[in-house]
Parts: structure tokens; C-alpha cells; sequence
């Protein structure tokens, strides 16, 4: 139970959430549900105080208050909302720095290896998921444990017959409810991974191999194993609904034992003479308005369960279970020019068919290389093997450098546009970027018309992932990172697709040609997929993959 806990423990931390707007967000909370509950108790006392027609003045303390309590609920449940989302999005900030640090600190290629859109997913999807364990979670659970006592303390001055009833009938909300309902999360957690992901394996094998099954009499039996499987899945989902149907009706029926509690205590004091009516009327009716925290026991205890998943996908994800502290890692003095070698490298995302064999490079400080090569032949791979992105098959990547990865630069063909502003975009490689940088290097790569047309020049918000640009402007912004990044050692991949043939081979020329600067510094070693061999510079060395060297 514990290997289980801790990952969402560490992410709780992660939150760096301050205990005072916790405090602040929670007290808002309660003051919201006592509000509702002080109503409920002086309506129920003004009803039945009424019927023994008193003077009118002796209840017009308890109209102004339900007047007041009725405002104050809607006053104290916008102060909730606005200071648990307050809460909750700091959270996520913090942890989104938190991990963002862990993943900058990883050396191997474990991220590499992660699909591009499962690594946005967790940054995204699972850290969101953990912003609403404090809303949805967190923040119930102490609200509907200051509740209880508040509750209690209320009845138990009227009777304590009506006192023990309620509190069995609370505990049974706050603990039976919650625990079917974590259970069903639980299982629906384990079937989505589990069950449904054979159901999708043999539906996908079944509708891209069906003539082959047919031809070769499988299919049947394909078809038999998917119908098993559906099988499975669904009674995994119905295993869920036990559960989910008990934590359902685990808060109704406490509140049947409540009122049934607080209806006898009552018929016996009104016997006894013990209560006035009024009395009487706040222990019939109150019960009916004590369980409101409790009823969201059951949704906080499922969030609980999908945010355990979420943190042990996080913890996954970050490695070595530490999530950081928060604070940028201390990078390594960027050097001005740096040598890049490669050693007898095999290169590949897997072992049985590697991309390069047996190369040896030795790029000195200020070298140009030309990369080409048929599609597939492996020439990312080259690159991202030597920008210590992926760990070599065999053979070494070093560099003079103290740091591999803070010497090199990758201009990789699906680089991330965020959905922010264009000055930000820049900024992503650089927090120190200025203004006047940012315009020099959008010119360089020839986007300053482009930037002259947008309506709020740098301030100018971009899709998500690009999708207010073109497809050559994409290029070239992504360039524009690479050129403000000004690394010792930089690594493109295809930087002129997208482009019109002319201002492709000008930007390629740039880029390989000794000397010339209007891109990068001289002392920069460039080395550059292409698919246009011919428009590489004449002098420029050119390295063929796939190709007989």
C-alpha cells in the first residue's frame, strides 16, 4: 500500500501548495455549507415556531437571518470557488515547474522514446488531474470532516439519542460511500488498462488482416478471441458497477437512518415535554440538510483513485521517484565552440535493425556537414544519437564540452509551437532573449515580413502547436529558436522543407558555408539533414546514409 501512496504523496508536494490559502480555500468551503445548514436549521425552527402562532416580532429575528443566510451562502460559495481554483491552478504551476526540472535533469533517452503525444498527455492531462485532486478531493475531504463535527455539535444539545444516530449515519456516508467508490474507480482504472486494450489489440488485428485470416481459415478463431475478450472487458466494467451502485446508495441510506433516528428522539421529547416546537422542528427537518459535505465524499474518493494513476504515470515518467524541488537545475557554463566526435557509432531505436553502422566523425569547431539520404534511411536517428537525445547502439558520441547536451542544439523536424505568443516561442531556448534578438534572428530566416503582418507583432498569440502559421513559417520560426540559441554545436533536421525551392538552398547555403554569419556564428560546427543534395555548397562535406560510402 505504501509503493502505491507515495507517488501521489510526492505529487501533493509537488503542488507546493501554501497552507494558509488551503486554510483560507477550505474555511470558505464550510463557511459555504454552514451557511446552507444555519438556513435549513432556523427554516425548520421559523415553520414550526409559526404554527404555534406567536407574536409576529418574536420571529422576525429568524426571517432577517434566513434573508441573511440565504445571501452569505451565495456570497461564500463564490469565495470558495474563486480560492480553491486559486489553489488548485498554483498548484499545477508548481508541479508543471517541478517536473519540467525532473525532465530536464534525465540523461537518458527514456523521453525520447515516449510518443510525442503521450509525453503532452502526462505534462498536460495527468498534471491537470492533480490540480482537481485539490478541488475535487482534497478540499471536500477536510471540509466534510469540520462538517461532521459542526453537525453533531449541533444536535447534540437537543438529544443524544438523535446525536448517536446521526453520527453512525454520518460515519456510514463518509466511509462506506467513499470506499465503494474508490473500489469502482479502481477497477475501472484497471480495466481501461487492461481489458479494453485487448478488446482494441484484436479488433485492430481482425480489421487489418481479415482476407489473410479468411484465406489462411483464422478468422474464426480471431473472431472467437476478440468475443473473449469483449467478454472480459465487460465483466471487468460490471465488477466496477458493484461497487459504484453501493457507494450510490450508501449516502441515501444513511440518510434514512438519520431521519428515522432524529424521528423517534423526537416523538419521545415531544412526549416528555423535554423541547419547544421549535426544537422539535430543527430535529425532524435538519438531518435532511446534514449530509451535503458527505455527498461528495464518494466523487472525492473516485478522483483520489484517477489521481494516484495520474501521479504513478508522472512518477513513471520523471524517474527515480523525484519530482524535484521546484527549482531550475544549475546548467553548465555554455562554451563558445565545441568539437563533436563520434566513435565506431551504431545508431537505432532498436538493437535488431540499427539505422548506422560503424561511423567515426571528427567535426572540429566550425566544421559543416551535409547529411542526406533516402526516406527511412535513419538520418533523425543520426541526429538525435549524436544530440545524446537517444543512447547509441554501440560506439560513443563525446565532445570537448563538459556537457553533451548543453553543447549541442537539435532543430528537430516536429519541434513544438506553443500555444502562446511568438516572443515566447523564442524565449523557450533562451529566458534571457531580447526583443531586439528576437527581431535580428525572425529577419535572418525571413520572417520579418511575416512579422510586419501580424496584428501584434512579437505579442502575437499562436495556435496551439502552430496552427495559426504555415507550414514554411513553422520552419522557419522553429530556425529562429535554433539561430537565439547560438550553441557551439548545431543539428538540423530538414530546416528547408516547407520552403520554396529558392529561399530553401539561400537558407542552406547560410547554414553550410564557413564563414558566414548571418545565421549562426563561424565558430559553430553545423551539420544538416537535407533532401537537396544538390544544393548543398560545393566545398561542404557531404555524409550519405543508406547509401554504399
Amino acid at each position: 500500500m505504501t509503493a502505491q501512496v507515495a507517488p501521489l504523496r510526492r505529487a501533493e508536494r509537488a503542488l507546493a501548495i501554501p497552507p494558509a490559502r488551503l486554510l483560507a480555500a477550505v474555511l470558505a468551503a464550510v463557511a459555504t455549507l454552514g451557511s446552507a445548514f444555519a438556513l435549513a436549521a432556523v427554516s425548520a425552527y421559523l415553520v414550526t415556531r409559526a404554527w404555534t402562532m406567536p407574536p409576529v416580532l418574536d420571529l422576525t429575528v429568524a426571517v432577517v437571518m434566513v434573508r441573511a443566510l440565504g445571501v452569505s451562502r451565495g456570497v461564500f460559495r463564490w469565495l470558495e470557488r474563486m480560492l480553491t481554483h486559486d489553489v488548485a491552478l498554483r498548484g499545477v504551476v508548481s508541479l508543471r515547474t517541478s517536473l519540467f526540472t525532473a525532465l530536464a535533469s534525465r540523461t537518458d533517452d527514456a523521453l525520447t522514446r515516449l510518443r510525442r503525444g503521450e509525453l503532452l498527455a502526462r505534462l498536460g492531462d495527468d498534471a491537470q488531474e492533480l490540480g482537481d485532486h485539490v478541488i475535487k478531493a482534497i478540499v471536500p475531504a477536510l471540509v466534510a470532516a469540520v462538517m461532521l463535527v459542526v453537525v453533531l455539535g449541533t444536535f447534540a444539545p437537543l438529544s443524544l439519542p438523535a446525536t448517536a444516530a446521526m453520527a453512525a449515519s454520518l460515519l456510514l456516508a463518509a466511509v462506506a460511500a467513499p470506499y465503494f467508490a474508490h473500489r469502482a474507480a479502481a477497477l475501472t482504472e484497471q480495466a481501461v488498462l487492461t481489458t479494453r486494450g485487448d478488446v482494441t489489440s484484436h479488433s485492430l488485428e481482425i480489421l487489418d488482416d481479415a482476407t489473410s485470416l479468411r484465406v489462411d481459415g483464422r478468422l474464426e478463431t480471431a473472431l472467437a478471441r476478440l468475443a473473449a475478450a469483449q467478454s472480459a472487458h465487460d465483466a471487468a466494467i460490471d465488477r466496477a458497477a458493484r461497487p459504484a451502485a453501493l457507494a450510490a446508495a450508501a449516502v441515501p441510506a444513511s440518510m434514512v437512518l438519520a431521519v428515522t433516528g432524529s424521528l423517534l428522539a423526537a416523538g419521545a421529547a415531544w412526549t416528555a415535554g423535554d423541547l419547544s416546537a421549535g426544537q422539535i422542528g430543527i430535529l425532524l427537518l435538519l438531518p435532511l440538510s446534514s449530509f451535503e459535505a458527505a455527498t461528495a465524499l464518494p466523487a472525492a474518493a473516485t478522483q483520489h483513485a484517477r489521481s494516484r494513476a495520474a501521479a504513478e504515470r508522472l512518477d513513471a515518467l520523471i524517474g527515480e521517484g523525484d519530482e524535484g524541488d521546484g527549482s531550475a537545475p544549475v546548467p553548465a557554463e555554455r562554451p563558445a565552440t565545441a568539437s563533436l566526435t563520434a566513435r565506431d557509432l551504431t545508431a537505432g531505436w532498436s538493437p535488431d535493425a540499427p539505422c548506422v553502422r560503424g561511423l567515426d566523425l571528427d567535426l572540429a569547431p566550425g566544421s559543416r556537414l551535409a547529411v542526406v539520404g533516402p526516406s527511412g534511411s535513419g538520418k533523425s536517428t543520426l541526429l538525435a544519437t549524436l544530440a545524446g537525445l537517444l543512447a547509441p547502439l554501440g560506439g560513443e558520441v563525446s565532445t570537448d564540452a563538459a556537457s553533451l547536451r548543453e553543447a549541442v542544439t537539435m532543430f528537430a523536424e516536429d519541434g513544438h509551437v506553443f500555444a502562446t505568443t511568438l516572443r515566447e516561442n523564442l524565449r523557450v531556448v533562451r529566458g534571457d532573449l531580447t526583443d531586439e534578438e528576437a527581431l535580428a534572428a525572425l529577419a535572418a530566416v525571413g520572417l520579418d515580413d511575416w512579422l510586419a503582418a501580424l496584428p501584434h507583432g512579437l505579442d502575437t498569440m499562436l495556435g496551439p502547436d502552430g496552427t495559426t502559421v504555415s507550414g514554411g513559417e513553422r520552419r522557419r520560426l522553429l530556425l529562429a529558436r535554433a539561430v537565439v540559441r547560438r550553441g557551439p554545436v548545431l543539428l538540423l533536421d530538414e530546416p528547408t522543407e516547407h520552403l520554396d525551392t529558392a529561399r530553401g538552398d539561400a537558407l542552406l547555403a547560410a547554414l553550410l558555408t564557413p564563414g558566414d554569419e548571418c545565421l549562426v556564428p563561424a565558430s559553430s560546427t553545423v551539420v544538416v539533414v537535407t533532401h537537396r543534395p544538390e544544393a548543398v555548397p560545393a566545398d561542404t562535406p557531404v555524409l550519405r546514409i543508406g547509401e554504399p560510402r
